[in-house]
């Protein structure tokens, strides 16, 4: 079903790049959304997606790869799996994200970090932090779509399947274009 098709392809085939007016996890408004869910329904292309970072980080020793809730939990198990080693997952708590269910690593243990879409970076600075709390070494950032208006630096390298460049506005106004034209809001996903 997959093919060689690039990232772009596959979102666009199910229809996951929408037009319109919404919110983002970040609190920002964008004229278009990434909507990952509607690709991760598909496992030939989450295993696709997922292969394009496997092959981008094979030979960085990593030992485990983490992902935060909700969509990092599938690409995680998946790049785990196609790597041989394990998957853990980060959930929210408080201002930030924590391993509970007892996941853990060694001290120094290389781990890779997986998300889906990126735009601010303040997941993934989340997840770094998670993972130095418990003595994890991040070794890398992979990611299905990066929609950042910059290049977001976390400190460690970062891979994308695919960069769209896309805007982002804060709400209002006298800021968004979607607001001043009285496109109604609509808020997709979760942050959980």
């Amino acid at each position: 079903m997959a093919g060689r098709l690039s990232a772009e392809e596959i979102f666009r085939r199910v229809g996951a790049v929408l037009e319109g007016h919404f919110l983002l996890t970040s609190g920002l408004h964008s004229p278009q959304y990434w909507e990952k869910a509607q690709v991760l329904q598909y496992p030939p292309y989450t295993e696709l997606l997922c292969h394009f970072i496997v092959d981008h980080f094979r030979d960085k020793g990593v030992q485990v790869v983490a992902g935060p809730t909700v969509g990092g939990v599938i690409l995680a198990y998946e790049v785990a799996r196609q790597m041989g080693v394990r998957a853990i997952f980060a959930e929210r708590e408080g201002e930030g994200r924590a391993f509970r269910r007892g996941f853990t690593v060694t001290p120094g243990e290389r781990v890779l970090i997986v998300d889906d879409i990126l735009t601010t970076g303040g997941s993934l600075r989340q997840m770094v932090d998670a993972v130095a709390a418990i003595g994890g070494k991040t070794v890398g950032i992979g990611i299905l779509v990066d929609r950042s208006p910059d290049r977001v630096d976390v400190g460690v390298p970062l891979f994308s399947c695919h960069r769209a460049v896309v805007p982002t506005f804060k709400a209002g106004a006298e800021t968004c274009p979607q607001c001043r034209a009285g496109i109604p809001l609509t808020k997709r996903g979760s942050s959980a």
